[in-house]
């Protein structure tokens, strides 16, 4: 591969702070990348560093570090509620991240330069599993339309420095994520992290029921982020997007999904929670199946390797963990 990468290379994980950010950086230094010893280097400054919004800040960043490779993994996220009370947030806060890097990346001479997209770019009603050309097929869920708006702009400007320019861009679109390092405020949170907060909070406060929004009956797909992490150093080492294949992405998931009243009763079970749970109707579902065909990463020999039991066990205790810190420090 001409780009392939290396264990020398100076890469930069903007987002490193963030949950998928720091599984990729352990990932990575697993891996042997950004070790002295091999002559490489991991650049991960944090948000209160390096304001990612701000062009001419982070082109003299550019400037100074000069990374070989970039990972796009920083963005702002949330849930249904965080993405219908902040729409404006969320498409120009993103617009500007990516744009930024994308657009720097080039003109520094990056060889290879990765984006996380996320599955909400799909339709709504997209025949299921998705494959990537079903993209723009279609009318987007409107509880994360902003969102989806910039991450599939991000995407076609990967694929527009690529076509024009030759740039070496490309993007994986990941499922649902969850694992160490989420977040688990109420308002703001995925929901295997607000089931794990709310399950807890249920269970050491005795209260006989919870409400979760919406009917359950939707079906999602969850990813665990270390999986992403493997599968983000997977495709820079192993994929380049040959000239017979119409897109510049790949969609990266688990293969399989769940209902998301199983999954409420999943959880429940694993903090031996027995009160009622209530589905609070007047609330939205979203999307009401949203699994990813994995069909293009799985060709190439990547494939997911945690299940969602064995998952959900250890986020739970990272959770418990931090909830011990958090305590201690005050």
């Amino acid at each position: 591969m001409k780009n392939k990468i290396s264990l020398s290379d100076k890469i930069f994980i903007a987002g490193s702070s963030g949950m998928v950010g720091s599984a990729i950086q352990r990932s990575f230094l697993k891996s042997g990348y950004g070790l002295e010893e091999n002559g490489g280097k991991l650049l991960t400054p944090s948000r209160k560093i390096l304001d990612l919004s701000n062009y001419n800040l982070l082109k003299d960043w550019f400037y100074e570090n000069k990374p070989d490779v970039v990972i796009i993994a920083a963005a702002k996220v949330g849930g249904i509620y965080a993405n219908a009370t902040f729409p404006l947030d969320f498409i120009l806060e993103n617009l500007k991240i990516q744009t930024n890097l994308i657009e720097l990346s080039y003109e520094f001479k990056v060889k290879r330069l990765l984006f996380l997209g996320s599955s909400c770019i799909y339709p709504k009603y997209a025949k299921q599993p998705i494959k990537e050309e079903y993209l723009l097929s279609g009318e987007l869920e409107k509880t994360n339309e902003w969102y989806a708006i910039a991450k599939i702009a991000g995407i076609k400007l990967c694929e527009a420095f690529k076509i024009q320019k030759g740039f070496d861009a490309i993007s994986l679109m990941p499922t649902n994520l969850y694992g160490p390092g989420d977040n688990y405020n109420y308002k703001n949170s995925h929901v295997i992290a607000a089931f794990i907060r709310k399950f807890y909070d249920a269970k050491i406060n005795n209260q006989p029921s919870i409400t979760c929004w919406g009917s359950g009956e939707p079906f999602r797909e969850f990813l665990h982020v270390d999986d992403l992490a493997e599968a983000v150093k997977f495709v820079l080492e192993n994929w380049e997007q040959s000239k017979d294949e119409n897109h510049s992405f790949l969609n990266v998931g688990s293969g399989k999904d769940i209902a998301i009243k199983d999954l409420a009763k999943k959880i429940a079970s694993k903090f031996n929670y027995k009160g009622d749970i209530i589905w609070d109707t007047s609330k939205p579902d979203g999307t009401p199946k949203k699994q990813l065909s994995i069909e293009r990463i799985r060709k190439l020999g990547w494939e997911p390797k945690i299940k969602l039991d064995e998952g959900l066990n250890q986020t739970i205790e990272f959770f418990k963990q931090e909830l011990k810190e958090n305590i201690c420090r005050l």
